[in-house]
């Protein structure tokens, strides 16, 4: 596997293991503090609220997967290098992008960052935009990226199809 997608797995395990530290957001937000010792729990609050926490923990997970399939996926097809190189930046950069965006939803007013003002959820704050920003423009970062993977996918396919 060349050195490229290797980076990519790596970056994938970043982002998947930020969103397993949210697991532990999740779980302390639940039971109202940590568990120091069987039944004795140390209750703190932490910011925002248990959906919010269980969005943060599995959408960034479900990032990493995407990061580290799309590098299996570009190996897989052998993708030639440019295109490998532009898929590179921009799945690493969706995976970190989302994290910022999930973080960034923790922190708003709106426990949510999907807009640049005020909406139905809540008001808008600095930190919904910190996670909206990056996510937006990756939003169709990644659309192109997954055009750019079913052309190779299909065009590999109709070649050794007509072989």
């Amino acid at each position: 596997m060349p050195q490229q997608q290797r980076r990519m797995i790596g970056h994938g395990a970043i982002v998947m293991l930020i969103g397993l530290v949210a697991g532990f957001g999740l779980a302390m937000e639940l039971v109202g503090g940590f568990e120091v010792f069987p039944g004795t729990i140390l209750g703190f609050d932490l910011p925002s609220d248990s959906r919010a926490w269980a969005r943060t923990h599995v959408g960034g997970m479900m990032n990493g997967l995407l990061v580290m399939v799309g590098a299996l996926v570009i190996w897989g097809l052998q993708v030639p290098a440019r295109a490998a190189s532009q898929l590179f930046w921009m799945l690493v950069g969706t995976g970190y992008a989302n994290t910022v965006f999930y973080w960034g939803g923790l922190f708003a007013g709106s426990h949510r960052a999907l807009t640049f003002g005020d909406n139905p959820l809540g008001d808008t704050s600095v930190m919904g935009v910190i996670g909206l920003l990056p996510a937006f423009v990756f939003a169709f970062v990644a659309m192109i990226a997954m055009i750019i993977l079913a052309r190779h996918a299909f065009a590999e396919t109709s070649a050794k199809t007509s072989e």
